[in-house]
């Protein structure tokens, strides 16, 4: 293929995604919903307009590092710390109910199958899907009706930060058993060392770039810096430990989340991100999902996929918030607030489609899940904060 032609395709991209991202937002839908379909409606499965290259697929892994890197920087450890075993307990249990929710569905709709064989894994990495949360949705939503500072809203939003940490350390616990030369023993070590080795370099890291911030802030070697740490991190991640790239990265971001320019840095990444990379990485997605395949069966899959992931997750987070303490109708707020999915949930279907877990037809069903729960959790959100009581503050 000549090398021009990939001018052609990302002015395709940008512009659909754009369009498509401008229309979801119309209809109050994540504008990552309608990037996604940009790329459904270009790729292969639709006009045919852009095909899939490894270029293309370079410039999405660059994304997806860079959204998880923007992740990590906007991680509050303040408020990490606040809210302290209460936010863990309920991030563990919207963690692993959904994962053994998807898990047994996959099952139950497909079969059992032995451990160590490829069915197994996709049912396990169905699972690791629906350990995803994003609460960018009910974020809004909880600032709307003004309860984001409450207690349910200030534990709503530090369970879904230790959510995604969980999420990611599941992943790449899941990811390493699929390698044919790994022991489940050898992944938990690996895994074990490459965080602790992150907390080390980590604080050297952090102190080395604070004495930088203090010496030259604002400045655009910062930020420039920043990308070096989080594509070095990234690369390390899965050169040296076999643990996902975008471990390392969202790793990156929270070693650099607390420094004074961490703001500045996000706004840089966000920048870069937003005008080219994420654009690409969620049409990609589209690129890659197959609806030639879809039949019957498969949709009642999707259907049944998106059931159990909601419920699972109000469920998990709502009985156990129960359990420590908060109101019937408090715990729902909380199970229901930690249903949303997002980009993660994305980043993890992309990284089982790459090392092969799950087939690219499953996609629907996660653009699917990902639609419902923006949808419905605001309305129902605001249906149980109508009754009137006075919001608990810390």
């Amino acid at each position: 293929m000549e090398t021009y032609v990939i001018f052609k395709d990302l002015a395709i991209i940008l512009i659909c995604a754009k369009l498509c991202g401008l229309a979801a937002a119309k209809l109050k839908a994540p504008q990552v919903v309608g990037e996604i379909i940009a790329g459904l409606l270009i790729g292969p499965s639709i006009f045919g307009l852009v095909q899939q290259t490894e270029l293309i697929n370079g410039m999405a892994e660059i994304g997806v590092v860079l959204l998880m890197f923007f992740a990590g920087l906007q991680t509050s450890l303040k408020d990490l710390m606040r809210t302290g075993w209460k936010a863990l307990l309920i991030a563990c249990a919207g963690v692993f109910v959904p994962l053994a929710g998807g898990y047994l569905l996959y099952c139950c709709y497909y079969g059992f199958a032995p451990s160590g064989t490829s069915q197994f894994y996709s049912a396990l990495f169905t699972g690791v899907i629906m350990t995803a949360t994003s609460v960018s949705i009910t974020v809004a939503s909880l600032q709307e009706l003004g309860y984001l500072k409450s207690e349910t809203g200030t534990t709503i939003m530090s369970a879904a930060i230790i959510d995604d940490v969980i999420g990611i350390i599941v992943l790449t616990f899941v990811v390493g058993m699929k390698d044919p030369d790994s022991k489940p023993s050898s992944v938990i070590v690996s895994t074990l060392l490459f965080f602790v080795m992150a907390v080390v370099f980590g604080i050297i890291i952090y102190k080395i770039f604070q004495a930088l911030d203090r010496k030259y802030p604002h400045t655009r070697r910062i930020p420039i810096l920043s990308f070096v740490l989080a594509f070095a991190m990234a690369y390390a991640a899965e050169r040296f430990f076999g643990i996902a790239d975008i471990t390392g990265a969202y790793v990156a971001g929270i070693v650099l989340c607390s420094i004074d320019d961490s703001e500045y840095i996000a706004r840089k990444v966000d920048i870069n991100s937003y005008m080219l990379f994420a654009p690409v990485f969620f049409a990609s997605i589209g690129l890659k999902t197959s609806i030639d395949d879809m039949t019957p069966a498969l949709l009642g899959f999707c259907v049944l996929f998106v059931i159990v992931a909601l419920i699972t997750k109000i469920i998990g987070c709502g009985i156990i918030s129960r359990f420590l303490g908060f109101h019937t109708i408090d715990s729902l707020k909380i199970g229901v607030g930690m249903m949303t999915r997002g980009e993660v949930a994305l980043i993890v279907a992309q990284k089982g489609l790459q090392v092969q877990m799950i087939e690219a037809k499953y996609f629907s069903a996660v653009i699917l899940l990902i639609l419902v729960s923006s949808v419905i959790t605001p309305i129902i959100l605001k249906m149980l904060y109508q009754q009137k009581q006075k919001p608990l503050t810390y």
